[in-house]
């Protein structure tokens, strides 16, 4: 699981005076809305291309994940957002974008996001997070460790089968 330092991140929202810009510029490492992105998906290149530039969208928890579907060999990031804790349907979308699509690059959790939730969130598909200002780093790397090998009575979207109990 990778640590998202917002100060220090090198993906940027791309906004005006008055909030998101409707038609953003095309850049490098920029994060649009969904909305943004729609403005520009059309013209922008496939990953792979030579003129292709890193993208990526920000999408509520109450937007079916399904909008995406045509759109991911474009895109580089998908920030999946927690506005509470106890809302837990970012880890549906999450995983829908690996097990159904194999959505191959990034997927970060952002929002309420507590060191509770990082096991759920790997096994899910996360590979990202932006923790709450109030959460410690460390706890969140021990809660990864929690499982280990052991594994769980159910498969998730990186070993598909369960392998509780068994030497790994």
């Amino acid at each position: 699981m990778k640590f998202i330092d917002p100060h220090h991140d090198q993906w940027h929202t791309v906004g005006g005076e008055d909030g998101p810009m409707s038609h953003p510029p095309v850049k490098s490492y920029s994060l649009l809305t969904l909305a943004q992105w729609h403005a520009v998906r059309e013209q922008w290149p496939a990953k792979g291309s030579a003129d292709h530039k890193p993208v990526g969208v920000i999408v509520g928890n109450d937007v079916d994940i399904e909008v995406l579907e045509a759109d991911l060999a474009k895109l580089d990031l998908v920030v999946l957002q927690f506005p509470k804790w106890t809302d837990g349907r970012a880890y549906t979308q999450a995983h829908i974008l690996r097990a159904r699509y194999r959505f191959g690059g990034e997927v970060r959790a952002t929002g309420d996001v507590l060191v509770d939730m990082m096991p759920l969130m790997a096994r899910t598909g996360f590979d990202a997070v932006v923790l709450r200002a109030d959460q410690d780093r460390g706890i969140a790397e021990r809660q990864l460790s929690f499982f280990g090998a052991r594994g769980h009575y159910q498969g998730d979207v990186q070993q598909t089968k369960p392998v509780f109990g068994r030497a790994a």
